[in-house]
């Protein structure tokens, strides 16, 4: 996978854990304050659409994972 595979799956699995964390109706449901969370990384993904400037990926990218196939 790829820098941008590895940022998909990130930002994926962080809404839906917080969501499943924060969401009322959830059967794993703990504090609404996870939700928070949700909104960070949607902020985060907005602001890559933006600016193209990712901090996860740069940190990717420190740790050697390949920028293209």
């Amino acid at each position: 996978m790829i820098i941008n595979d590895w940022i998909h799956t990130i930002a994926g699995t962080f809404i839906l854990v917080s969501l499943a964390l924060g969401a009322p109706a959830s059967p794993f449901f703990h504090s609404p304050y996870w939700l928070w969370l949700t909104a960070f990384v949607g902020a985060n993904l907005f602001q890559f659409g933006l600016t193209k400037f990712c901090p996860l990926g740069l940190i990717l990218k420190a740790l050697g994972v390949p920028e293209r196939r």
